[in-house]
């Protein structure tokens, strides 16, 4: 089977992700600086419902025409959602993607009502132009519903005011020239202003499960709801270094524990 060109679509998302996350560029002029002209993605994150043409089974059909497949599962109990990552089947550099999706009978009567009115508006809208990344497949919603969805899940406000892009692309640590460990790394940009998450301590994961990772908190912008802007918390940058497993290969998968408290990057101020 053919494949469409997986770095166009890398491309898009991080142009998309560029506009709205004014530290990407800043921390990568930084890099750049120590001498990392280029800069390595260890991969992005997208979200998504449980439900319907954008459901998590369809991302991941989506994908495979970008010569991706699914390389591991996840299960989030306290945040109510299950995730896969994919990767690449021939490209080795090509930057892993992790979606993961909001299990939406977990939530209230009124929760579920209100998103399945996005899912049966993006519905009609793939059945018209096909499913694209980055996307958002409805129209605009208000402040209110944006504070009403926050108050029982932040991943689900988010994901109704923003849509199907990336939340996080990822600069492998491993790949750097300037630093090579994450504890520098985020002295670094400590150092530098950025504020990083520190839910469940600034680094998530150790060498024992083969991975170590940080993020900076999401930027707060200026974003186009349904009756004017409102200040939200955007997207984040995050790092990731790898570790050797038994056998001398690096880690490719993801730790669940450590992605639980990753999500917290876009949590409201």
């Amino acid at each position: 089977m053919s494949t469409q060109n997986h770095k166009a679509l890398f491309e898009a998302l991080w142009s998309d992700y560029l506009a709205i996350t004014p530290d990407a560029e800043a921390i990568h002029e930084e890099f750049k600086a120590l001498g990392d002209d280029v800069i390595i993605n260890d991969h992005i994150a997208l979200r998504t419902f449980n439900e319907g043409a954008i459901n998590l089974d369809n991302i991941g059909k989506h994908l495979e025409q970008f010569g991706y497949e699914a390389a591991g599962d996840y299960h989030f109990e306290e945040k109510k959602l299950y995730a896969k990552h994919f990767q690449h089947t021939a490209d080795n550099d090509a930057p892993k993607i992790f979606v993961s999706e909001l299990l939406l009978e977990e939530f209230s009567a009124e929760l579920q009502m209100f998103c399945r009115g996005l899912i049966a508006e993006a519905n009609w809208n793939i059945k018209q132009q096909g499913l694209s990344l980055p996307s958002r497949p409805w129209g605009k919603i208000t402040r209110e519903a944006y504070e009403r969805l926050l108050e029982e899940s932040e991943y689900a406000a988010w994901l109704a005011a923003f849509g199907l892009r990336a939340n996080h692309f990822t600069v492998s640590i491993n790949r750097l020239k300037g630093m090579d460990n994450i504890e520098r790394v985020n002295q670094f940009l400590k150092d530098k202003g950025f504020e990083l998450n520190s839910s469940g301590g600034e680094i998530k994961g150790n060498e024992e499960v083969c991975l170590k990772q940080s993020s900076t908190m999401a930027n707060i912008v200026d974003w186009e709801f349904n009756g004017g802007k409102h200040p939200v918390r955007s997207c984040f940058y995050e790092f990731a270094e790898r570790f050797p497993m038994q056998n001398g290969e690096l880690y490719q998968g993801f730790v669940a524990a450590s992605a639980d408290k990753i999500f917290e990057s876009t949590n409201a101020a």
